[in-house]
């Protein structure tokens, strides 16, 4: 075992926007810090590879971002898809300093996109990367590394040393050996554990085998199963996730953004049974982000089906991959596996329960609703007569977990009703405490920049 000098005031374990947040935020209070990140170099990031935006609270038009998003609006739209699952005090101050942030942000090197317009209104309450996610992480890795922040990619933390009420030694490996370092500060943002599929069934039984990962094949939850085994207080369930529907030709590991599917309010969504099983038009944004992939999940063998037809293909983003496409339905149904007679009285059915299609509006919650149907389709029903047909297939995709360490407003790790000194958590490592349950896009990203900025201002001024 090799020691590395005790050159590093402060570790952070993680290369994703928490971990560079922290370290970037450290290293300007002046304090010498050491990023280890299990990937290469080539995949450093984590999820954040993979974000598009951030979500903000702004009082007035602020960079990208027109009118204004207040706290209460975004606190109840946080609400809606938790369902009141979150510590409110530490949600209230992610959103809150999340208004500071976008400027930090800029002046750290991230750039955004012009203001949005159309589908969902997110000009309003989400600023998009230039670049996307790789754009940001490189951005920050620039930074920290003008900041003098040292770098160690393939490094892998396998134990932190608790002794007491503080970090002791960090034992990682890299090159092929194995490591110690005794930082005076330790920052943990090293996301989730749903790359570990054996956990993921544990937790959720044997249909998360099934579930695709969206993000990093490295967020493993190494390091946040060695300190919950040491006691270190846990937060979330887990069980819970930020799970959406996704492309089911994605890969196994790391599809990310492009195989996000948003075509379903213009379709139905059958199993495999060609049956419908539930409301495809319910609330549009922000919850119909977050529900799909947990709907999914509890369908046989979690898989799902999309079935549109000609004239709604063109109403959503597109796949990285090709609708499937067919002539009739049923000549659909033989390519995707369904049998041909129940999906046609599935959609016979659909489509006698359509009424008045006048106030048909693919930007907004219009109203156009079945009649008589269960589950009904309360917007944007139309009926599918249109050749040629599409489908996709739909496979639950996890974005990362929600069982995590608890921190407090200092981002602080604790132990019973002590704190551990010198252990601070940020990002999705730490994010059930505010995401109990759902998802809000872009939500993420503003929890990972406002505690880890927390996280790195107080280990520094720990070790200093």
């Amino acid at each position: 075992m090799t020691a590395i000098p005790d050159s590093y005031d402060i570790a952070v374990i993680g290369g994703g926007n928490a971990a560079l947040c922290a370290a970037i935020t450290a290293a300007e209070a002046g304090a010498r810090v050491l990023i280890l990140e299990t990937a290469p170099k080539p995949y450093r990031g984590g999820n954040s590879r993979h974000t598009r935006n951030f979500r903000c609270m702004h009082s007035g038009p602020l960079g990208p971002l027109v009118e204004s998003y207040s706290e209460e609006e975004y606190f109840s739209d946080l609400m809606k898809v938790t369902g009141g699952k979150t510590d409110e005090h530490l949600a209230r101050l992610a959103i809150r300093t999340s208004e500071d942030c976008l400027p930090w942000m800029e002046a750290h090197g991230v750039r955004f996109q012009p203001s949005l317009s159309g589908t969902l209104s997110l000009a309003r309450t989400n600023a998009f990367f230039l670049g996307g996610g790789k754009g940001l992480v490189n951005a920050y890795y620039r930074t920290a590394e003008a900041l003098g922040v040292e770098v160690l990619y393939e490094a892998a933390v396998t134990h932190l040393d608790l002794a007491d009420d503080r970090i002791a030694q960090m034992t990682f490996t890299h090159a092929g050996e194995e490591k110690t370092v005794t930082p005076k500060s330790v920052v943990v943002a090293s996301g989730g554990f749903q790359a570990d599929t054996d956990w993921l069934a544990r937790a959720w039984g044997p249909a998360a085998r099934n579930f695709l990962i969206r993000g990093t094949p490295y967020n493993r939850g190494v390091v946040l199963s060695d300190l919950l085994d040491q006691g270190v207080e846990q937060v979330g369930d887990p069980t819970q996730c930020h799970a959406v529907a996704i492309d089911g030709r994605a890969p196994k590991f790391d599809g990310g953004i492009v195989t996000r599917l948003d075509c379903v309010p213009f379709s139905i969504v059958v199993n495999k049974e060609a049956q419908r099983f539930y409301d495809e038009g319910e609330d549009v944004w922000p919850k119909r982000y977050a529900i799909w992939g947990r709907l999914v999940a509890a369908q046989p063998d979690q898989v799902g089906y999309v079935i549109i037809d000609a004239k709604s293909l063109k109403l959503f983003m597109p796949s990285v991959f090709p609708p499937i496409e067919a002539a009739t339905l049923p000549e659909l149904a033989e390519k995707m596996g369904l049998p041909p007679d129940k999906l046609c009285a599935t959609v016979d059915e659909f489509n006698a329960a359509c009424g008045d299609l006048s106030g048909f509006h693919p930007t907004e919650l219009d109203g156009v609703s079945t009649n008589g149907l269960t589950p009904p389709k309360t917007n944007w029903a139309r009926p599918i007569t249109e050749p040629p047909f599409y489908g996709y297939s739909l496979r639950t995709g996890v974005t990362f977990t929600y069982l995590g360490l608890k921190v407090d407003e200092n981002a602080q790790c604790r132990i019973g009703d002590r704190p551990v000194t010198n252990l601070w958590a940020a990002g999705e490592t730490m994010a059930g405490s505010i995401l109990g349950q759902g998802y809000l896009a872009g939500f993420g990203m503003t929890i990972g920049t406002v505690f880890g900025r927390i996280a790195g201002k107080e280990a520094a001024a720990h070790a200093n």
